[in-house]
């Protein structure tokens, strides 16, 4: 295979038409084409669409992986929830970019690996990630942060530009954006440096008992309109106004945005190197112990089976001539393990024969060079 190329798309808000399916189908005869997904992969062709187009007309996310280390996640909103003028902090030339047209707005996340060696074919990734697309109607700009710094990672900033707004709970990710952290490749020790100045979540997702009460201090005219839209609409984007209704009758200062001291790039870097350095030792100090602990568990299984062959030291002798006479590599490889049973008994026991014996071993099978030579590389 010369090279791959993996493209998914997905319509999350409506199914795609029969006629919206013919004509995804006259860009690909192979392609796997449903009401709800476009997947084809490539091996020696290309895709003949136009993945922006096709994000504006008929899908609300995608996802495109080669073998050559490109990763890309695009994902559909409604303006109404993603303002341009909300994002743009956010964006660099090719990390995180966004297009709008009309009342719609598509984000692209780039991330480019030219030294990766391991890939993955790319099914089954995007399911992961889709969640990001409801947390960012939700006024969650967490991946927003992400593609920012997945910019910093590509050195696509000087050191003095300042950073964007830092959401909350940059050390507390969703699934989803475990999983984007994971697809964009984005270092640990950045992200430790961007959740230092991070707080926490001010509004977690209400439990069942806080929303009922919540519910029930709404009109009843506003909760006929919330049932009707259910019915007419799709329910992300009704799902998304009550999440905001719902931050901002409980605590309108914390549905804004909160804004930390705003650091600068070259900071950051400093702050993750300084993350990198403690990981690097810690790492260090754990592979020192985990060396320890395996050499104690070793002397530990060496004392026991030297235990089951004390008073065997004679038979093991013969045991010795018996596999050597053979002339087989794998009988001498047996035998030298057993000489240096035996070398350790006579350490353990203060038996001064062994020498002795290991001499007149060698002198009886002298021709045999390649038993010799295993005696010697044994240190015997």
């Amino acid at each position: 295979m010369s090279e791959y190329q993996y493209y998914e798309f997905q319509a999350i808000d409506r199914s795609l038409t029969e006629k919206e399916m013919a004509e995804l189908r006259s860009y690909s005869t192979r392609a796997r084409i449903t009401p709800t997904s476009f997947v084809n992969h490539y091996e020696w062709g290309n895709f003949k669409g136009d993945e922006d187009a096709w994000m504006f007309r008929y899908f609300d996310a995608f996802l495109y992986l080669t073998n050559w280390g490109t990763h890309v996640f695009k994902v559909r909103l409604s303006s109404k929830f993603l303002d341009l003028a909300d994002v743009r902090p956010y964006c660099s030339r090719n990390s995180l970019t966004a297009r709008k047209n009309k009342d719609q707005v598509v984000l692209t996340f780039t991330s480019q690996d030219d030294e990766e060696e391991d890939w993955d074919t790319g099914e089954g990734i995007l399911p992961s990630l889709i969640a990001i697309r409801a947390e960012l109607a939700r006024d969650d700009r967490r991946a927003l942060y992400l593609g920012w710094l997945l910019a910093v990672q590509a050195d696509e900033f000087d050191d003095e530009e300042p950073e964007p707004p830092v959401p909350p709970g940059m050390g507390q990710f969703s699934a989803s954006l475990e999983a984007l952290v994971e697809f964009l490749r984005i270092d640990p020790d950045l992200l430790r440096a961007a959740a230092e100045t991070s707080p926490q979540m001010s509004t977690p997702s209400p439990g069942r008992n806080e929303l009922m009460a919540w519910l029930a201090t709404l009109p009843l005219a506003a909760k006929d309109t919330w049932l009707a839209r259910l019915f007419a609409e799709d329910t992300l984007s009704v799902s998304a106004e009550l999440h905001r209704r719902f931050v901002q009758d409980h605590d309108p200062a914390k549905a804004s945005l909160a804004a930390p001291q705003r650091r600068t790039i070259g900071e950051i870097r400093r702050i993750a190197e300084r993350h990198a350095v403690e990981r690097r030792q810690n790492a260090e100090r754990e592979a020192v112990a985990d060396a320890d602990r395996r050499q104690r568990q070793a002397a530990r299984e060496r004392a026991k089976r030297l235990d089951a062959l004390v008073g065997k030291e004679k038979q093991l002798w013969l045991d010795v001539e018996t596999l050597v006479t053979a002339k087989q590599s794998k009988n001498y490889v047996a035998a030298v393990e057993v000489l240096v049973d035996l070398r350790d008994l006579a350490a353990r026991s203060g038996a001064g024969d062994f020498d002795t014996l290991l001499q007149s071993f060698r002198s009886r099978h002298a021709r045999k060079a390649t038993l010799m030579d295993r005696i010697s590389k044994a240190g015997l």
